[in-house]
């Protein structure tokens, strides 16, 4: 207790933490799980999560689909987008929604876990209904297609990952509203040439085709393209290293 600005509280988890530090193990781990249950939905186990080597990260919008196909050593092995400007004209015919998702799935590399952000549009606000309708209607989609083994192992490798959360961690959060990402991947590219240890690796062979990839669309607002890979790199350091940048 003579340990100055340590009061009662923190004087007994220290206690505890050292003499029975498998209590202070569990309810870190607990506190763990239930952060990791906020971020990623469904639940997944963590030993899973430990051995991924491969992700898609999957962001889609009314009017494109765009992926990022990163290994553990955050390195950009695809990165592409795909306009789907069809699906929400006339009256979302599902045989159109299957012709089109189908496509845009035979492009997609393979991978251990298929990410798919998971939009905080909220239900209340009728006049956001066509939009939710149609994101509910592709997220189902890809939910069926990519999950290709779960009828045999009950083991989903497509998960949901909070918008927000991606937002926060990358610090693009004004109050409740996500800002645009275009900058920060625009940081990354320049990293991966500047620096030797970048946070995100583009290989050599294809930096000049993502640089020019980014400059072509940076006129546009495509942030599917930016949040793809943004949601790649947040899911590894999140939710596979626990670290924080």
């Amino acid at each position: 207790m003579n340990v100055p600005l340590f009061q009662y509280k923190t004087t007994i988890q220290v206690c505890n933490s050292i003499l029975c530090p498998e209590t202070g193990g569990k309810k870190r781990k607990s506190q763990e799980n239930r952060l990791l249950r906020k971020l990623i939905k469904p639940e997944i186990g963590r030993e899973r999560l430990k051995a991924v080597n491969s992700i898609v990260s999957i962001v889609f919008g009314t009017r494109r689909i765009a992926w990022a196909h990163l290994d553990r050593k955050l390195v950009v092995l695809d990165w592409k987008q795909n306009e789907c400007c069809q699906l929400m004209k006339g009256t979302y015919l599902s045989s159109v929604y299957l012709e089109e998702i189908s496509s845009v799935i035979s492009k997609i590399p393979k991978a251990d876990f298929y990410v798919l952000e998971k939009t905080g549009l909220s239900i209340q606000n009728s006049s956001l209904f066509p939009i939710l309708l149609h994101l509910h209607t592709i997220e189902a989609m890809l939910y069926a297609l990519l999950n290709k083994t779960f009828a045999q192992d009950g083991q989903h490798q497509v998960l949901s990952m909070n918008r927000n959360a991606v937002g926060k961690h990358f610090e693009l959060m004004v109050g409740d509203t996500r800002t645009s990402g275009k900058e920060l991947v625009k940081q990354f590219l320049s990293e991966s040439v500047l620096m030797e240890e970048p946070r995100v690796f583009f290989p050599s062979d294809k930096i000049v085709h993502y640089r020019q990839m980014f400059s072509s669309t940076e006129q546009y607002r495509i942030e599917e393209l930016y949040d793809s890979l943004l949601q790649a790199v947040a899911f590894y350091e999140l939710a596979v290293f626990d670290t924080e940048p």
